[in-house]
């Protein structure tokens, strides 16, 4: 058969197949109406954890529930290049790496801080523990700064430090600066701890991010 669009793809395949609608167009959007498969050695058979990294990238950013739990996710979207799994696989192929078998996740702020889209200019696999360093806790701190909790009527400070939370303190409630101030010295000299463990390990473009970031009051 031959599918009758721009693409003109053709596809050999059982009447009985054809006749029951289970042959599909690989230029269809079937991921949220945003993502394809595409022609290509990517697909959900054959390369599973390509296609698991590329499913769940685009549900990030169209799968309306997924965002209503995950408000940090709102307004992003991936670049139109991505929304081929081929394209999407190639770069995985090329971009991809190991690290003291921890789990990898693909970031897309780190290089780019405040960034918005997916793209192979903005993203890159970041190992789980520095992931995590950048991990907020918006709904516990209210209206104060980043690193800041009420209680008592007091600022309290902690810092996550991968795998627990530091406390650094606290501070009375009209010194909300003081109190962030200790957190962001203390946050800012931490990433760069944790990226000299990296640093053989990683990326030197991830290392250097690690190393310029800085935390900002309204982060």
């Amino acid at each position: 058969i031959e599918f009758q669009d721009e693409h003109k793809t053709r596809i050999i395949t059982r009447y009985d197949c054809f006749k029951d609608g289970r042959v599909s167009n690989p230029y269809d959007k079937t991921i949220y109406n945003i993502g394809y498969i595409g022609e290509g050695k990517y697909n959900r058979t054959k390369t599973p954890i390509i296609y698991q990294y590329w499913q769940k990238m685009i549900q990030r950013c169209y799968d309306a529930y997924y965002i209503n739990k995950e408000m940090t996710y709102r307004d992003c979207f991936v670049c139109e290049e991505w929304h081929c799994l081929q394209n999407f696989g190639k770069w995985y192929e090329e971009n991809y790496y190991e690290c003291n078998n921890e789990k990898m996740q693909l970031d897309k702020d780190i290089l780019c801080k405040g960034n918005k889209i997916y793209s192979p200019e903005t993203c890159i696999f970041v190992p789980k523990r520095i992931n995590t360093l950048f991990c907020k806790s918006d709904k516990i701190r209210g209206k104060y700064p980043i690193g800041c909790t009420v209680k008592d009527n007091k600022i309290h400070v902690r810092c996550n430090m991968c795998n627990h939370r530091k406390y650094l303190g606290y501070f009375p409630l009209n010194k909300p600066f003081q109190a962030f101030y200790t957190y962001k010295i203390f946050k800012e000299n931490y990433i760069k701890q944790v990226a000299d463990e990296y640093k053989e390990l990683i990326p030197k473009k991830l290392y250097e991010a690690l190393y310029k970031w800085e935390v900002e009051i309204n982060d």
